[in-house]
C-alpha cells in the first residue's frame, strides 16, 4: 500500500517581494524581500505533497553531504527517506518573485553529473511499492541501470507513474503512463526529425517508441491528452479553468495525483480525469507557495505507517477503505445529500463512525439532488457540502456519486457496515441486499425528529 517515489531532489529557494523602482546602475527592477521559504522540490515536493494528504509514502532518492543536503531532510519531515550519496553538491534553485511574479531564478549545483549509485536498501524500498512514481528531474537516478532493471521487472505488476525530463533517460518499457508536457512531449520526438503538427500525433509517436501502457500529455490550462495502448484514438482530459499566476509543481501534483488514484483500483481514463482536476485544485489554492512550511516539524508516526482512521484525513475513499481493511479494521459507510447539515446529520454521522475504524459518506452529486428533490435544490453545491462534511472529525472521506441511488457506490466501495438514521427502523433498507452480497450487514443508528434540511430550509426562507 505504500506508495514510492523515485528521482532527484533539490532544494527550492523562494525570495518574495515588492519591486517599486529599477536600479540605478542598470533597467532591471529591485525587489524589496519580505519572505523567504525553502522546501524541497523536485521529487521530493511529490513526496511532500502526499505526505500531506495522509499516504504513506517513501522517498527514495540521493542526497549530497552539504549544508544543502541538511536542509532537504529536514524539509522532507514527515516522509520515509531511503537516501544514497550523490557524492555531488546538492541542486538550489533559487526564485525571485515580484508579487506573484517571476523575476529570475538562479541555479547552484544543477549541471550534470554522473550516474549516482543505488544501495540495497534503495532497492528494498521500491520492491516494496504499492505504486511507484518516478519523478526524473535529469540529475541521473532514473539512468541507473539496476534501478531501471527492478522498474523494468515491477512493471508488469505494479502501477509506474513515469514523469518524464528532457535531460533524462526514457521510461523503461511496460509502465503504466508517462506524463511529459507539451514542451518535454515536442522535444522528444523532434531527434526523429519529423515531428507531428498535433498533440495525438506527438503522443502516438511516443507511445510506439517508449513502449509504455500509455502516454499523458499534458497542455496547461488546457487540460492533457491520453492515449493508451490498443486505443483507436486519443482523449481529450479538460481542465477546470483556474485563476493562477504560478504553475510550479503543477507536474507534481498531477503525478502524485494519479498514483493515488491507480492504487485506489481506478482505470487510468477516470485517474487521469480525477489528477487533471486535483492539479488544477492545486493551483487555485495558491501552488507551491500555499504548502505549509515543514522546517522543524517531526514525522507524523500515522503518517510513515499509514494507519486507518483518525490518523489520515483523506478524500479518497477508495484507498482508505482498502488500507483499512488490509489493517484489519471495519469500514463503515453512510449515504444522504447533507444539503443543509444540521444537528441530526452530526449526531447520526457521530454515531456511525463509532461503530468503526473509518467512515466514509455516499454523497450525492448535485445532478442527483436536482432529479430527487427538484430544481431549486442543492442549497449548497457538491464541493462545498463535500468540504464540511469533511470538515467533521467524525467523517474520515467523501465519495460522490451522480446515480439516484448510492447502488453503485456501495459496490465499489464494499463497506463492512452500510448505516442510515432510524428513520428507517423497522424496515429493510434499500440496499441490503446487495450489502449482504459480499458479506456486510446493514444497521440503522439514532433518529433525530424535527431535525431535517427541509425544516430548516423552509425556516431560512421565512427570514430570507
Amino acid at each position: 500500500m505504500r506508495i514510492v517515489v523515485v528521482g532527484d531532489v533539490m532544494l527550492d529557494v523562494d525570495l518574495s517581494g515588492e519591486a517599486t523602482r529599477l536600479s540605478p546602475d542598470a533597467p532591471v527592477p529591485v525587489v524589496d524581500i519580505s519572505g523567504v521559504r525553502r522546501r524541497a522540490g523536485g521529487a521530493g515536493l511529490v513526496a511532500r505533497m502526499l505526505a500531506q494528504d495522509g499516504w504513506p509514502v517513501t522517498l527514495v532518492t540521493v542526497l549530497g553531504d552539504d549544508d544543502a543536503g541538511s536542509q532537504l531532510r529536514t524539509h522532507l519531515a514527515g516522509v520515509q527517506l531511503v537516501a544514497g550519496t550523490s557524492g555531488y553538491p546538492s541542486p538550489v534553485k533559487t526564485r525571485v518573485r515580484a508579487g506573484s511574479h517571476p523575476v529570475v531564478r538562479f541555479d547552484q549545483g544543477c549541471e550534470r553529473t554522473p550516474i549516482p549509485d543505488v544501495s540495497p536498501a534503495m532497492l528494498r524500498a521500491v520492491e516494496e511499492a504499492g505504486v511507484v512514481i518516478v519523478a526524473d528531474y535529469g540529475r541521473g537516478l532514473a539512468a541507473n541501470p539496476q534501478l531501471r532493471g527492478l522498474l523494468g521487472r515491477l512493471a508488469g505488476s505494479v502501477p509506474i507513474v513515469w514523469d518524464p525530463h528532457p535531460s533524462g533517460p526514457e521510461p523503461v518499457p511496460g509502465v503504466a503512463v508517462v506524463t511529459p508536457n507539451i514542451s518535454e512531449a515536442t522535444k522528444a520526438v523532434q531527434a526523429a526529425g519529423n515531428v507531428p503538427t498535433s498533440v495525438e500525433g506527438v503522443a502516438q509517436v511516443l507511445l510506439e517508441r517508449w513502449r509504455s501502457q500509455a502516454v499523458l500529455v499534458t497542455k496547461g490550462e488546457e487540460g492533457a491528452v491520453l492515449l493508451q495502448q490498443g486505443d483507436a484514438s486519443s482523449r481529450a482530459v479538460p481542465a477546470p479553468r483556474v485563476e493562477a499566476g504560478d504553475p510550479c509543481g503543477a507536474g507534481d501534483r498531477l503525478a502524485a495525483g494519479l498514483a493515488v488514484h491507480l492504487l485506489a483500483g481506478r482505470d487510468l481514463p477516470e485517474a487521469a480525469a480525477l489528477a487533471v482536476h486535483d492539479a488544477a485544485d492545486f493551483l487555485a489554492a495558491g501552488g507551491v507557495s500555499a504548502l505549509p512550511d515543514t522546517q522543524g516539524q517531526d514525522a507524523d508516526p500515522d503518517h510513515q505507517r499509514g494507519a486507518p482512521g483518525r490518523g489520515r484525513r483523506t478524500t479518497e475513499p477508495l484507498l482508505l477503505a482498502r488500507s483499512v481493511r488490509e489493517n484489519g479494521g471495519k469500514v463503515v459507510a453512510t449515504g444522504g445529500c447533507f444539503d443543509l447539515i444540521h444537528a441530526g446529520h452530526i449526531r447520526s454521522l457521530a454515531a456511525a463512525r463509532e461503530l468503526g475504524d473509518c467512515l466514509i459518506v455516499c454523497l450525492n452529486s448535485d445532478d442527483s439532488v436536482r432529479r430527487l428533490k427538484g430544481p431549486q435544490r442543492p442549497i449548497i453545491g457538491q464541493h462545498d457540502r463535500a468540504e464540511l462534511l469533511l470538515a467533521m472529525e467524525c467523517v474520515d472521506a467523501v465519495m460522490v456519486f451522480d446515480e439516484d441511488t448510492p447502488e453503485a457506490a456501495l459496490d465499489r466501495l464494499r463497506p463492512d457496515l452500510w448505516v442510515k438514521g432510524g428513520d428507517y427502523k423497522g424496515a429493510r433498507l434499500p440496499e441490503a441486499d446487495l450489502v449482504e452480497r459480499w458479506g456486510g450487514r446493514c444497521l440503522t443508528v439514532p433518529f433525530h425528529p424535527a431535525r431535517s434540511t427541509t425544516g430548516l430550509a423552509d425556516a431560512l426562507a421565512k427570514v430570507s
